[in-house]
């Protein structure tokens, strides 16, 4: 956190890392000289390549060969070899400015860095010294942010983060905002604090409390209990969704299905007769860039386990609508074998999606279920510190 004016300021790294690469490269940066790791980075950077021939930094063991010299090279294979290929040396700035930012490495007389006791601390995992970082950083207000919204996309959490940047921070530009929220949400998925299905994200039970651990001591009661509250009370609406759908009539389940599918944006989505359409339950077109498929779709309601003869009719339907690829839906889940037919070479794929990413689905596209924004009012601390009179000895000031 800096204050300027008295204005406290946090979310301060941009490029915010991974704390996994951050605590490699502070066992790897310890003993260089800071002007080798800096040359480094200016070398690399100044390679920036054109829109029509833009520089490929996916294989270090190619390119370090190829465009680096000197000792700008040797740090960098260095780095790649120390952190057993995990660390591409082209993407270490966001961590060396959360290095500096957090006065983790210091420099010697000599030039070089040298770790400082907040950094051994961080190495070790401390919770203390973690914990004060993420406030710096934000993370416990993201995931409030999380668990009022879960699960949700990050463009459903962007208008709450804008707003707190705005109030807390120096990113103003709409692709930094958006990029402080995508890494800091990475950070939190590596750490369990967040977890991810495709494009969605939930915040974790120790997401939660970790982030009502982290709210001021004298907020902490109330906000960990809205925190738990709203948790709870999604829970409790997902279970009550579910148990409805076990109970609703097939055909009728049938339909939402075909709902759920126009709302993920797939096209001319149509429930089929109740004979003659070898299993299938609903056929729906779907467009990937230029080219248009079919894909055909086997709904089962009951909770019980799907095995394999069902995946096998779904596969061998597909000739007969003229589709390249099926779907199984159900309330229940998949066993092993089928599990592992859906994604047997040569054969056309299955998507098989059970009840518990069925419901994730509905949630995230608002299907039998709608969201509830709440409101939560917090005092002003900033606005209030600036209408106090700067002399006590002058109240009229």
């Amino acid at each position: 956190m800096t204050i300027d004016g008295g204005r406290e300021y946090y979310v301060r790294t941009p490029l915010f890392p991974l704390y996994s690469e951050v605590r490699k490269l502070l066992r790897i940066w310890e003993g260089i000289p800071k002007q080798d790791l800096r040359s480094m980075q200016n070398d690399l950077m100044a390679q920036t390549g054109t829109p029509k021939n833009p520089v490929d930094w996916s294989d270090p063991d190619q390119w370090i060969e190829e465009r680096l010299a000197g000792k700008s090279k040797d740090l960098a294979l260095r780095i790649w070899a120390a952190s057993e290929k995990s660390v591409n040396p082209r993407h270490t700035y966001g961590s060396y400015l959360f290095i500096i930012f957090h006065q983790l490495l210091g420099v010697c007389d000599e030039g070089t860095f040298k770790l400082t006791e907040r950094g051994r601390l961080f190495v070790d995992e401390d919770p203390e010294v973690v914990r004060k970082i993420d406030e710096v950083e934000g993370l416990p207000k993201l995931l409030s942010i999380l668990a009022a919204y879960s699960p949700a996309r990050r463009s459903d959490l962007l208008g709450d983060w804008t707003e707190y940047l705005t109030e807390y921070s120096k990113f103003g530009t709409a692709s930094t905002i958006k990029d402080t929220l995508r890494r800091r949400i990475l950070n939190l998925v590596e750490r369990g604090y967040i977890s991810r299905e495709g494009n969605t994200y939930s915040i974790t039970d120790a997401g939660v409390a970790y982030a009502a651990d982290l709210i001021d001591p004298v907020e902490d009661s109330s906000h960990k209990q809205v925190l738990q509250a709203v948790r709870a009370y999604n829970e409790e609406q997902v279970a009550s969704l579910r148990e409805y759908l076990g109970k609703m009539n097939p055909y009728k389940f049938e339909a939402l299905v075909k709902d759920l599918l126009e709302a993920m944006d797939y096209e001319d989505v149509v429930v089929t007769k109740q004979s003659g359409d070898k299993g299938i339950d609903v056929i729906a077109n779907y467009q990937f860039g230029i080219t248009q498929i079919k894909e055909v779709v086997q709904v089962k309601r009951q909770q019980g386990t799907i095995t394999r003869p069902i995946l096998d009719q779904v596969r061998g339907s597909l000739p007969y609508h003229q589709a390249i690829r099926g779907t199984i839906i159900t309330l229940g889940r998949f066993a092993k074998g089928c599990q592992e037919a859906a994604i047997y070479p040569g054969a056309a794929p299955i998507t098989l999606i059970d009840g518990d990413k069925l419901m994730e689905l509905l949630q995230k596209h608002g299907v039998g279920v709608k969201k509830k924004q709440i409101s939560i009012i917090e005092v002003d601390d900033s606005y209030l510190a600036s209408m106090e009179p700067e002399s006590e000895l002058d109240p009229s000031v």
